[in-house]
């Protein structure tokens, strides 16, 4: 079980942070909460503590445009929810219910978190959607 695992921690957490700069991020941090509240209740506050902390460390990063730290993030939470996971297997099932409500991640999905870097003269254009670009 020990890879289902792994896998199941690697996608929860790479999800968690990359909702964290979106709309869902209310959603998904209570039903994290309720998972750890439910088979690990004392320490569910220290939880919401640390997922409130990460997110302001999240969100700090990408105000400075420093793109390593989202990685670490998420490596800090797979590792997390793997150790709780390892600890109480039978939540498994209601983590990737949990995970199911918000799909594979899309590029072009509401909220969807894009990351540039120009120097010089140069000029960047992104868009979730279809862009034109008309220049003279």
């Amino acid at each position: 079980m020990e890879p289902e695992i792994a896998a199941l921690a690697t996608s929860a957490g790479t999800t968690v942070v990359a909702l964290m700069a979106t709309d869902a991020w209310q959603r998904i941090r209570e039903g994290i909460v309720f998972l750890w509240r439910r088979e690990h209740a004392e320490r569910a506050e220290a939880v919401t503590a640390e997922l409130e902390a990460t997110r302001e460390d999240l969100l700090a990063a990408l105000a400075t445009g420093d793109q390593e730290v989202e990685g670490e993030l998420q490596a800090e939470w797979q590792g997390r929810i793997r150790r709780f996971l390892m600890a109480r297997p039978e939540v498994a099932e209601h983590l990737r219910r949990l995970l199911a409500e918000f799909g594979p991640p899309t590029a072009t999905a509401p909220g969807a978190i894009q990351h540039a870097t120009a120097s010089d003269h140069a000029r960047i254009y992104q868009a979730g959607r279809d862009r034109h670009i008309h220049e003279r």
